[in-house]
């Protein structure tokens, strides 16, 4: 086998040129090695495929998945011929249950928040357009009820909500921006594209949520490029 571990197979897969293996977003915490072939790691910006590494023969893949349970944070895609391993699960299971408690909890922490990094690096490397200083009034709804909040920056495509309790990442909802002088609030369709939860011993870093515009009218894009250039 190539690579430098030897690791318990539960079964081979075999991957066609540009086939896809696993989809950003999509749920799954198998784990891969590529036995033979390239991957080929990417993730979508703002509607644009931004590749992020080729993995080559001996790599593995997936762990994220099986660590920290979360949706899949990229899609991987078969570069050539590739063929993989897929790692078995119970021994991965064994493994794991062999750490401590506290270790596999610290882990899991790892994970999520290297998934937070990942999505504020790739929504900034995708932005457009700059973020300005801006305290705007809001409004969205989530499972339960109508929220009212604020702004801590904003953008022609997205801006930053202040909250002690984000939404999780991917959620989609109308956004009601109230902008100064403006009678009617704009509604535009948004996506959660990054957390970041309250963290103790960190006072200086508001907690909230990137929030990217999905949906929106060019007369309201007009109003909001005039609201911000405004200062």
């Amino acid at each position: 086998m190539a690579g430098e571990y030897v690791y318990n197979l539960a079964g081979e897969e075999t991957y066609e040129d540009g086939q896809t293996i696993i989809k950003e977003g999509s749920p799954g915490d198998w784990v891969y090695v590529i036995l033979s072939g390239s991957v080929e790691i990417s993730k979508t910006v703002r509607g644009k495929k931004c590749v992020v590494e080729v993995l080559q023969s001996g790599e593995v893949f997936g762990e994220l998945g099986f660590i920290g349970g979360i949706k899949r944070t990229a899609t991987a895609c078969a570069v050539g011929e590739t063929t993989l391993g897929i790692i078995d699960r119970g021994f991965l299971e064994e493994e794991y249950n062999r750490l401590s408690g506290q270790f596999r909890g610290i882990l899991e922490t790892i994970t999520r928040r290297f998934e937070r990094i990942l999505e504020r690096i790739y929504d900034q490397r995708g932005r457009t357009d700059p973020r300005v200083p801006k305290v705007l009034s809001l409004t969205y709804k989530d499972r339960a009820a109508f929220i009212q909040a604020y702004t801590e920056n904003a953008s022609n495509g997205g801006l930053f909500i202040k909250t002690e309790k984000p939404l999780r990442v991917g959620y989609q909802f109308v956004l009601k921006l109230q902008l100064p002088g403006v009678p009617n609030p704009l509604q535009i369709k948004s996506e959660v594209r990054w957390t970041r939860p309250p963290e103790k011993g960190h006072p200086d870093q508001v907690p909230g949520m990137g929030i990217q515009f999905l949906e929106i009218s060019e007369n309201d894009t007009r109003v909001l490029k005039e609201c911000l250039a405004a200062g």
